[in-house]
Formats: C-alpha cells, structure tokens, sequence
C-alpha cells in the first residue's frame, strides 16, 4: 500500500504532468516535433537542453515540463532532484522512460530541515508516477536513511546529545525488535574507559554513553557497524578557534551514518548478525576534562598518551571497536567524522575510505560509483605507525607531526582491531557547504549509499 503522502506512487494510468528528458546533443531533433508556439515558449526560457535546465511548455489547454539531463537513456540519482525542488505542486510522469535510481533523488530533491523555522511552508509532495513499482520501496528506504543522516546532523547540539543518540537507538531497537544496551556511569568507566574520559566534562546533562543494538539471527554473518558520536567538539583543553566550532554539532555524524545504515539493514532484512555500537559523548572543558600528557586506559589493554584532547573521536572509537571485535565478527565498518586530513586531501564531497582487504576497498568503491556516492581510498601505510610512538605508553593519539593525517588516525583505529578482522574505515565530512540538486546545504550522508549496496552486493544473496 502507497502512503498517499509520498513523493512516488506507482503508475496506474492517473493523471500526471508529462516531463520530457532531452540533452543537449538531442535537443534540435525532438524540438522538431513541437509547434511553432512550443519552439517560442522555450526559446523564452532560454532552454537548449544543459543538465538542470527545464522549461515548462504550454500544450492546449494544459502544459508539459522538458528537463536537460546528461543521458536520458542512463539517468543518475539526481538528474529528477532539481525538478523536485523548483515543479509547481502536482503529480508528474516520465514521458519517454523508467526513472530507475533516479527516484531517489526525486525524494531527497524535496528534503527541508525546517524544525526551527517558524515560517517553514505547508507543501504537499511533488509527487513522481513510476511503472517500476517494485523500485518505490527501496528508493524510499534509501531516501529515508539519507534524511534521518540529514536530520540527525543539522539538530544543534543541545538537543542532539547522548541522550537523544540514544533515544534514536531505542526507537529503532523497539521498531524492529531489537536487543539494546547501553552503558553509563561507573559501569560505562569500566568497561569502556577512554569514553568515559573523553565524556565526563560535560556533567550529567549530556553523560557519556556506550549504545549497543544487536539484531538479527546468530546463525547469519555476524557484522559490526560503529559510529562516532561526539554530539559536540570543543577541543576539550586543547580548545578549538571559535570558527572551528560553528559545525560540531556535525561530529557525531558517524553515528548518524551507523543508526541510518542499521535501519536499512533491518527494514531489509539482509541476512546478517548486526552488532551496532555508538560512542555517545560531548568532548566539554570543566575541571575534570582530560588533559595533554594524560594517559588512558582503554578497554583493549592499550594504553595511549593523550597529545591533543581535539583528536577525541579515535578514542571513542578505540574502545567500541575492541567490544565489536570481542563478538569475533566477519566485518566491522566504521563511520567518523575523524580528520580535518581527508577533507584538505579530497575535499567536502569525497569520504576517505581506508580497508585492511582489497576486495572491500574495492566492493566499496564499485558500489558509491553505481550509486553516485563516491568514495576514495587513502592507504593505512604500516612505516606511518612510527608518528604515533609514545615514550611512556603504548601508542600516542596524535601524530608527532602534521603529516598524512588522516592516514595516521585510521592506523590509531587498526591498533585496536583485531588482527585478521576485515574493517574498513569512512572518514566522511557528514555536510554539504554548497547545495546542489537533492543535497541541500548542511548535514548529508557521504559513504552511507555505497556503503549499503555494499553490504547489500555481499549478504543478500
């Protein structure tokens, strides 16, 4: 049954506005088949069949849209997203062919985070007819996965916290009959110490926490997904710049990543064993925060010499990712809004992807290409190992240096991986500066899409 508040319903020869996709290449040839008026409507709009370009065409008493695109024959995830932004409100159909993936976009074309706005618009969706039907549903999964990313992120901090991570957690775990587990206080202290330090600064109002859910059938592949949810960076002692703040309400954009792929997991039921874990902590200043030269015990053994309390998110990290290999699984994936490193190396757009195996690199590589969520891999170069030597611990949290940043924190992460363990590791930026057509500025998912069809590729079969 479709939710009539949809933005994709299944064609049932309803009626719909006609789009016509053209590219610049075959814009003369089917302008030929209008009528001198049609031809004068889209010379007025200056329409010659670019990508995102449309134009609206008067047709009797009626009216068509015509939309430049790269391929009408092959269309990506956001050829449709741009129409779904700017179309009047109504009911649409593709006149020449399948929308295929391009659904997707369609939907996240009319995301709004309008929480805070007391003058957000009352609209209805634009809605999209398809005759593949059996495509609504996991474009609107995927499309849902993104959105709660979206959501997640662009929520300040103060009603973003551990608690409210924690929350989303018990949602999904009640949605979808799972187990959760979360630990705090003296236990939290425990069992998993470096959160513990890293969260303890911020008072009982946003408590550090360790949020487990396991889902699934044991006898299936048992994998781990791990998000790093820092629901707000200060620096701790080492403070940040007060430029360097206004975005770390997006610091605990990992864990968005790992709450939303979990969802997509189970919705999907993908035969696996799904052990989630989510570090909840906000990286405050007070009297108790963790200081430069500390060391810290973690819950592998490790101990690790604190040289800057603003490289916070692999500890929390070390920690849930020992208690992942602990349950001996298959394959852990991280997510982490880790590195300024990976954004000056490739920018807003690209997460940096770093595997133990190949073949992971490379599934995963495949798949954001085919879903127009690209990746790039930076390598876990071993000789780096050295710039986090430590002369009284056992491993140091921040380079000695300012080289090969993002690289040297993926190493800190491997150390506590088990040996064998095939991880893999998404230093994703979690926001948007610039909006384009179905990625408006502000907190986006980078490596979610190609880390599910991954997993998808891998498991369903």
């Amino acid at each position: 049954m479709t939710d009539r508040n949809s933005p994709i319903h299944p064609d049932r020869g309803q009626h719909g506005i006609a789009i016509h996709l053209v590219n610049k290449d075959g814009f003369a040839d089917w302008a030929k088949r209008l009528n001198a008026g049609q031809r004068a409507a889209l010379e007025a709009q200056k329409f010659k069949g670019a990508g995102y370009e449309y134009a609206i065409v008067p047709d009797g008493d009626g009216w068509f849209v015509v939309a430049g695109v790269a391929d009408p024959e092959e269309l990506s995830s956001w050829c449709l997203a741009k129409l779904a932004e700017v179309l009047p409100e109504g009911t649409y159909r593709l006149a020449e062919v399948a929308t295929g993936k391009a659904l997707f976009g369609w939907v996240t074309g009319q995301y709004r985070f309008d929480r805070y706005r007391s003058d957000a618009p009352d609209e209805a969706p634009r809605v999209l007819l398809t005759r593949d039907a059996k495509a609504i549903a996991p474009a609107l999964a995927e499309a849902a996965a993104v959105e709660l990313v979206r959501d997640l992120v662009n929520t300040p901090a103060e009603d973003m916290g551990p608690a409210e991570l924690e929350a989303v957690a018990a949602a999904l775990a009640k949605a979808h009959k799972a187990e959760l587990h979360v630990t705090k206080g003296d236990a939290l202290e425990r069992e998993f110490p470096m959160v513990h330090m890293v969260g303890r600064a911020a008072g009982r109002a946003h408590a550090p926490r360790m949020i487990e859910l396991e889902w699934g059938d044991p006898k299936h592949p048992r994998i781990a997904i791990v998000g790093k949810g820092v629901c707000f960076d200060s620096g701790g002692l080492d403070i940040k710049p007060s430029s360097g703040m206004l975005l770390m309400k997006k610091d605990m954009g990992g864990a968005a990543h790992a709450l939303a792929l979990a969802r997509l997991i189970m919705e999907s039921a993908l035969p696996v064993r799904l052990h989630l874990l989510v570090p909840a902590v906000e990286n405050a200043v007070s009297g108790n925060a963790f200081r430069p030269g500390d060391v810290l015990r973690s819950r592998a053994g490790v101990s690790v010499e604190i040289g800057n309390t603003d490289a916070e998110g692999r500890l929390v990290l070390g920690d849930a990712l020992a208690k992942a290999g602990e349950g001996k699984p298959e394959f852990i994936l991280d997510f982490a809004t880790l590195t300024g490193a990976a954004r000056v190396a490739l920018g807003p757009d690209l997460p940096a992807l770093f595997a133990r195996e190949d073949a992971t690199a490379a599934a995963l590589l495949e798949a954001g290409k085919a879903h127009d969520d690209p990746c790039w891999r930076l390598p876990l170069h071993g000789a780096y190992r050295d710039f986090l030597k430590s002369d009284i611990a056992d491993i140091g949290n921040s380079g000695t240096n300012g080289f090969a940043g993002a690289t040297v924190a993926g190493l800190f992460l491997d150390k506590f991986v088990p040996e064998g363990t095939d991880w893999a590791h998404f230093d994703t930026f979690a926001w948007r500066p610039v909006a384009k057509p179905g990625r408006p500025k502000g907190g986006d998912a980078l490596g979610l899409r190609a880390a599910w069809h991954m997993l998808q590729a891998r498991y369903a079969g």
